[in-house]
């Protein structure tokens, strides 16, 4: 990292949950340079509670006034702050809400290189009129995308998936050609950007045995394999579809980079069974960068200093390595110029 490197924007999500505290923890351990490129997108309220429960010694300061060593807020009040830990509250959800609309501004705006995002409640979000099903479906609002993109990314596997937060029945609907190759194409781009000079990307089938001929379903040959052979005339190293049940597990041992996963479970599972701890969520189609923890607002412990921090970090460093190198314009402008799919969230 260089001088020149964006700050890296940290968005505290719903302050009921844990968001907070793992956010404390991760800064308490920074180098001086690293909290010197971080800006929190938050509440100083929220911020000192979880310094208190967590029993961390740091100083919050508004950004444009914080002395050095005082952690940067861009201080979103609240009403009532600070809103009590563990219990789902319409305000908490507004404010998520709040921090991440800030945050973009800012990224839009090139002032941070990239958004790292603690986790939401959905229901506090949509009970605060806030009506999306995830983060990554918010940031394409805000931004006025096309369509976006989750990949789970872990040191030994990683997986993008054509769509999340819709029910199983819409998931193969939205499985077109189209969308499939739409979502090969972004997690190609993205492997190159950090360095991979030709990525391996396997494509998941549908069905059991990716329909068997027909005997299981004809999805396979008719929406994922098109949807290969563009990919595959266009220059990139696709395969598929290959069997859901193995492809997984080859690509674990490293036959594979990147596995596009079809719906939400069937990415997940392998994902938060082999590296539930580490795994990174990256946005992709996005004219910004975002990451973030892959674990939710955990209220069951919120408040009480327990909540490990341990994926925090690892959307942290995940996060500073894309400010380190940059989208350019044209691929800034490419994002928002792509034809709709139908966003993944």
């Amino acid at each position: 990292m260089n001088d020149t490197t964006l700050p890296i924007g940290i968005t505290l999500g719903d302050i009921a949950g844990v968001g907070p505290e793992i956010t404390v923890k991760a800064i308490a351990e920074m180098s001086a340079a690293d909290r010197d490129r971080t800006i929190v997108f938050g509440n100083i309220p929220a911020l000192e509670a979880a310094a208190r429960v967590t029993g961390i010694d740091l100083a919050f300061a508004p950004v444009d006034a914080a002395p050095a060593g005082a952690v940067k807020v861009e201080h979103v009040a609240i009403d009532g702050d600070p809103i009590p830990f563990g219990k789902l509250d319409a305000r908490a959800g507004d404010a998520a809400f709040r921090f991440i609309a800030k945050a973009v501004e800012h990224a839009v705006a090139g002032r941070i290189g990239c958004i790292v995002t603690a986790p939401i409640n959905k229901e506090a979000l949509n009970d605060a009129g806030h009506h999306y099903d995830g983060h990554t479906g918010m940031l394409a609002a805000l931004t006025g995308s096309k369509a976006s993109f989750m990949l789970l990314a872990s040191e030994r596997l990683s997986a993008i998936h054509v769509s999340t937060h819709v029910s199983l029945k819409t998931a193969i609907d939205r499985a077109t050609p189209e969308r499939i190759l739409a979502t090969i194409r972004a997690g190609h781009a993205h492997l190159k950007r950090i360095g991979l000079g030709r990525p391996r990307i396997a494509v998941a089938g549908i069905n059991p045995h990716c329909g068997e001929n027909g005997l299981f379903g004809n999805e396979d040959g008719l929406q994922i394999a098109p949807a290969v052979a563009a990919a595959r005339a266009e220059g990139i190293d696709a395969h598929g579809p290959i069997p859901p049940d193995t492809v997984f597990h080859r690509a674990y041992h490293g036959a594979f980079d990147l596995v596009v996963a079809q719906y939400h479970d069937q990415g997940h599972i392998p994902m938060k069974l082999v590296a539930f701890e580490s795994t990174v969520n990256v946005s992709l189609g996005l004219p910004v960068d975002r990451t973030s923890v892959d674990h939710g607002t955990a209220f069951d412990i919120a408040g009480t200093g327990r909540a490990e921090h341990v994926n925090m970090n690892a959307a942290i460093a995940y996060g500073r390595k894309l400010a380190a190198n940059p989208k350019s314009a044209a691929e800034r402008a490419a994002t928002l110029a792509a034809p709709a799919q139908g966003t993944a969230a």
